[in-house]
């Protein structure tokens, strides 16, 4: 269990940090929710973020739905049922007596402020070593979350650009999670916007053909009279 005291030994993390954080410090980067960015986001929450958070409002069986292989679930889950909850590693008591609080729930981090996905990124990638040697972070300054990906100690622009895919992907799958029926919803949008489409041309052309017998009658009746 040491490992997961570097998790939550911290903990204001990043829900109770979104409350204050300078939207003007957030990087300006575009967060992906493809399939791929969400299967590697996926495996980054389960096996790291799970350490201490939880993601309530998902289910081990919604991770199929965006690609993830069942070997890897089954290895995440152990022996919950699919439809379990994704809950964190660390016992809701455990962590309270430990560090003096639950760490918060990461379903709706992103839905909770605005720019959610860009601010999951920014605070994983904005860790810092200040002057005095602690460690800091841009957009949230005076954070108490431990720096989880490592940014702050990454030696070389290869190690700072592979965390920050790490971090978009993280970001992405937490968008995602926010709101996992967001894409049916638009499929299923485009689709009632097209019915409506052709709805109304059918109709424009039914009162087109009516109107143009009403009006062909009265016409008659004019000339008659």
């Amino acid at each position: 269990m040491k490992g997961l005291g570097l998790w939550a030994a911290g903990a204001l993390l990043l829900f109770n940090a979104g409350v204050h954080a300078d939207t003007a410090a957030l990087k300006d980067v575009s967060i992906s929710t493809d399939a791929d960015t969400l299967r590697r986001g996926a495996e980054t929450i389960a096996t790291l973020c799970m350490n201490c958070h939880s993601l309530k409002y998902l289910k081990y069986r919604d991770l199929l739905n965006i690609g993830v292989d069942r070997d890897s679930l089954d290895l995440w889950k152990g022996d919950k049922d699919l439809n379990a909850p994704l809950l964190s590693l660390t016992p809701a008591d455990m962590a309270r007596a430990s560090y003096g609080k639950v760490p918060p729930d990461l379903s709706l981090i992103t839905a909770a402020r605005e720019h959610g996905g860009r601010f999951v990124y920014s605070v994983l990638t904005g860790f810092y070593a200040d002057d005095n040697g602690n460690t800091n972070n841009h957009a949230f300054p005076g954070i108490a979350m431990p720096d989880v990906l490592g940014y702050s100690f990454a030696g070389t622009q290869e190690q700072h650009r592979q965390i920050e895919r790490t971090a978009a992907d993280a970001a992405g799958f937490l968008v995602w999670a926010a709101d996992p029926n967001a894409a049916f919803r638009m499929k299923l949008g485009s689709a009632v916007i097209l019915y409506l489409v052709i709805l109304t041309v059918l109709l424009y052309l039914w009162k087109r053909r009516i109107w143009k017998d009403v009006d062909h009658d009265i016409e008659n009746s004019i000339r008659e009279s």
